[in-house]
């Protein structure tokens, strides 16, 4: 079930659900709007050949009250606002409509587990023919949440746990080589 801007506040306001520092014209019918935070990072390819799962990716890091997105390119963010979920609401993260309409894409894997608490590191993409220019502050996204049918037995505690900047992907922290190694055996 989402949840309402109704059941939102009564959440924000008992302590239940954490959305720090909240702008007031952040709650909307049935979402919270996040604002871009002021930290970013951008893949370091001059240095890389080739991005795997298995190798750390390197990344350069700017802060700045703005950042400009070549078109076609891609960059990690942040958002302004921590956000601390209980362990029976998870949210999807959704670009807004109006930026969508200027040709940039707003992600962050669309999904924040239950119990996860931290800043969430958006993936923006440029997919317009000019170059797009953002400011820090400003609402980019929406949290859309949903109450879970019970609290989840094992609440996020993974390696985004409690982030406070941009992160770039720890996906090499994986340990999925016993899949590869099960299915060899399988074969």
């Amino acid at each position: 079930m989402i949840l309402s801007d109704k059941t939102l506040k009564e959440m924000l306001d008992n302590g239940g659900l954490v959305v720090d520092p909240l702008a007031e014209n952040s709650i909307q019918p049935a979402s919270i709007d996040c604002r871009l935070g002021a930290h970013f990072l951008v893949i370091e390819h001059n240095q890389m050949d080739v991005l795997t799962l298995d190798s750390e990716i390197l990344y350069r890091e700017f802060d700045g009250d703005s950042i400009t997105i070549p078109p076609h390119s891609f960059l990690l963010a942040t958002t302004l606002e921590y956000i601390k979920l209980p362990n029976d609401v998870t949210a999807f993260v959704e670009g807004r409509s109006s930026i969508g309409r200027i040709g940039l894409f707003i992600q962050n894997a669309g999904w924040v587990d239950p119990g996860f608490s931290g800043r969430l590191t958006l993936e923006l993409y440029n997919a317009n023919s000019l170059p797009i220019r953002l400011q820090a502050g400003r609402r980019v996204c929406q949290l859309v949440f949903c109450r879970m049918d019970q609290a989840a037995n094992s609440p996020y505690s993974g390696k985004y746990q409690g982030q406070m900047k941009t992160i770039g992907s720890r996906v090499f922290m994986d340990d999925d080589s016993k899949c590869v190694t099960q299915q060899r055996d399988s074969q």
